[in-house]
């Protein structure tokens, strides 16, 4: 039974546009495109089923909120929460950041690179922000989650905040704070199997398509690498539920359909180059969506193709299950685990794949202007990739998902040497679904 929770940021405040720190700091208010935007967004989630909002009380986070709940048929109970409170940061609260990075130079380069290690004072108490913030997400998801299983929850809250919940939920480290990004009126959806603590599902990260912002805009002129990682279209054996591995199997019409949707959607994406799987499914998409961008020629990686299924390629669930008893329900459980029969592990495929990414970041990271390329690869890759980018293990490998045809959004603001921001994750709204993915579950 299967709790959804869907995470969205408040709209675009004064402070916002001032560039001011907001914190805790009750003063800053939505502008009219803040309003305007949670509008959009009430309208966007008007189709969806929602049992109950949960807000932050800060009046530019419970503002937006009630904007949403007018849109909604069901008008579901609105509560604020102090546990969707926004991070406390009193010395900085309502500054404009560029007099904090001058008058609190070192606190401010902690913070944007060891966050968890910031500390502050309030009332005369020394504490570590990050990691107070992180505990109070946890406590909102072990007093909310029990009262909503099976149920569709809206939470309205904060960037920091809201980077805390899905971090503590996925079990992402405090550290990672700055890996997530949280635009004004994103969407973000968590898929939750039970409590706090059992398996959660990471569907999508930070959509803004519903905003006309088909892929969050990158922060610094100055980046020097977008990565766009995207699944490849659907196959029959997808459709089918039939593991495919590294079984060369072409897309259906439907998986070039969505191929022709994504090329649709990245069409005005300026690209430098293009990347994938040297097979066939992600080849051919890929080739489908560079249709828009005839001046680039498409490399090919090995280290790419889909994991090595081994004995279980070709067959279904229920014949993996009759020749090899047991195993595909420790793959699913803990995929850390499992030696696919004459395959490959999950550590052969991390080592492999995120070699293969990091060259990709270090051969790109060094031209004279900023380089936006795509990256095609299957589920398995895609999926240990943003999981190790999130500084998770192979053990949290189903806490992402990856849609076919979905793109995934990643910059790196300080070239290789830096650490990656995931702007978006799955984003499959372009291949008509809504804000949900709708794409073929089951197999890889």
């Amino acid at each position: 039974m299967t709790t959804r929770v869907i995470i969205v940021r408040h709209g675009q405040s004064n402070y916002n546009v001032q560039k001011r720190i907001q914190g805790r700091s009750d003063e800053s208010v939505l502008t009219p495109k803040g309003e305007q935007d949670a509008q959009m967004l009430g309208e966007t989630l008007k189709n969806y089923q929602l049992s109950a909002i949960y807000s932050s009380p800060l009046q530019r986070a419970l503002g937006t909120a009630k904007i949403i709940q007018t849109a909604l048929p069901s008008s579901p109970n609105l509560k604020p929460l102090e546990t969707l409170r926004e991070i406390d940061l009193p010395q900085w609260e309502n500054m404009v950041k560029e007099d904090v990075q001058q008058k609190y130079a070192q606190a401010y380069h902690l913070w944007k690179n060891k966050p968890d290690e910031l500390t502050m004072t309030r009332d005369g108490q020394e504490f570590f922000p990050i990691l107070a913030l992180y505990k109070q997400s946890q406590l909102f998801w072990q007093e909310t989650l029990p009262q909503h299983q099976g149920e569709t929850i809206l939470i309205v809250a904060h960037n920091g905040i809201n980077r805390c919940l899905i971090m503590s939920a996925l079990g992402m480290a405090p550290e990672s704070y700055h890996s997530l990004q949280q635009s004004n009126c994103c969407i973000n959806i968590l898929n939750f199997t039970g409590a706090y603590g059992d398996p959660v599902q990471l569907e999508s990260l930070n959509q803004t398509a519903h905003l006309g912002i088909p892929l969050p805009p990158v922060r610094s002129p100055q980046n020097p690498l977008r990565l766009l990682l995207i699944r490849h279209g659907e196959t029959e054996w997808n459709r089918a539920g039939r593991f495919q591995g590294t079984q060369d199997i072409p897309l259906n019409d439907k998986g070039r359909h969505q191929g022709k949707l994504a090329g649709e959607f990245l069409k005005d994406i300026p690209l430098d180059f293009a990347i994938s799987s040297s097979m066939l499914r992600p080849k051919e998409t890929a080739e489908i969506i560079l249709t828009h961008h005839p001046h680039i020629t498409l490399e090919t990686f090995t280290d790419l193709i889909e994991i090595g299924h081994g004995l279980w390629e070709g067959k279904l669930e229920t014949e993996i299950e009759a020749e090899f008893p047991g195993l595909l329900n420790e793959w699913k459980e803990s995929p850390e685990t499992v030696q696919m029969p004459e395959g490959e592990n999950l550590a052969q495929v991390w080592s492999r794949a995120m070699t293969c990414w990091q060259d990709i970041v270090k051969n790109h990271s060094t031209a004279a202007t900023p380089q936006t390329g795509i990256v095609v690869a299957h589920d398995a890759i895609n999926k240990v990739i943003v999981c190790a980018l999130l500084g998770l293990s192979p053990a949290n490998f189903w806490n992402i998902k990856q849609g076919n045809g979905a793109v995934t959004v990643i910059d790196y603001p300080h070239g290789v040497d830096g650490k990656p921001v995931l702007q978006a994750i799955n984003l499959t709204s372009h291949l008509g679904f809504g804000i949900l993915d709708q794409t073929a579950a089951g197999a890889l």
